[in-house]
């Protein structure tokens, strides 16, 4: 072998192991890098996952709230409409107590709302006919256990109510119909109601 041929190869020999060497170099800093990004990208999605798991914990949180405070919505509506239901009942049932007892109720109411004892009782059509006269009579007693001159009178006016009576003397009215009566005890029984329901 002469020597530019000895030469070429020594020059050709350390090209390659320079050119290994590079390459060798080269893959130990591309992996290097790749293990820092690969580190890097699982911190990211680390972080993402954290993240989207707290955004959903959150999100959870607020409809486990929303539901619950639309249950306790629900809940309160279908109370406060079995407590209506109830009174109505009550308005119903003291218009069909058996006659003695819904004309003595007639007459308490009657006599109570009476001032002077000369006013007029005033009814709905039916029990204006069937009872209105019996009323007035069991009113005019009372009034007078009370010292009170009874002069109460039915009224030829008629009222659409579901019952009770209204005294009227002349543009003051007391209004004791059965629903009025009903309605105004209901903001004191509400609650005694309720407790007796749902407890």
């Amino acid at each position: 072998m002469n020597g530019i041929e000895r030469i070429s190869r020594r020059l050709i020999a350390d090209a390659e192991a320079e050119i290994a060497a590079l390459n060798a170099e080269t893959e130990e800093t591309c992996a290097a890098i790749r293990a820092e990004y690969q580190e890097k990208a699982q911190q990211a999605y680390e972080k993402r996952m954290q993240e989207g798991t707290r955004a959903c914990e959150q999100r959870l949180e607020r409809y486990a709230s929303a539901a619950e405070l639309e249950a306790k919505k629900s809940i309160l509506a279908f109370k406060q409409e079995l407590v209506t239901k109830i009174f109505d009942a009550a308005a119903t049932w003291l218009t069909k107590l058996p006659r003695k007892d819904y004309v003595r109720f007639l007459a308490r109411q009657a006599a109570a709302a009476a001032n002077c004892g000369e006013e007029e009782l005033i009814f709905n059509g039916k029990d204006a006919a069937d009872l209105g006269k019996t009323v007035a009579k069991a009113a005019n007693e009372l009034l007078e256990k009370r010292g009170v001159a009874g002069n109460l009178t039915v009224s030829e006016e008629t009222r659409d109510i579901p019952g009770g009576v209204i005294v009227r003397m002349g543009d003051i009215e007391v209004n004791c119909a059965v629903d009025m009566l009903v309605q105004m005890s209901r903001s004191d029984l509400s609650a005694q109601v309720a407790e007796l329901l749902f407890t």
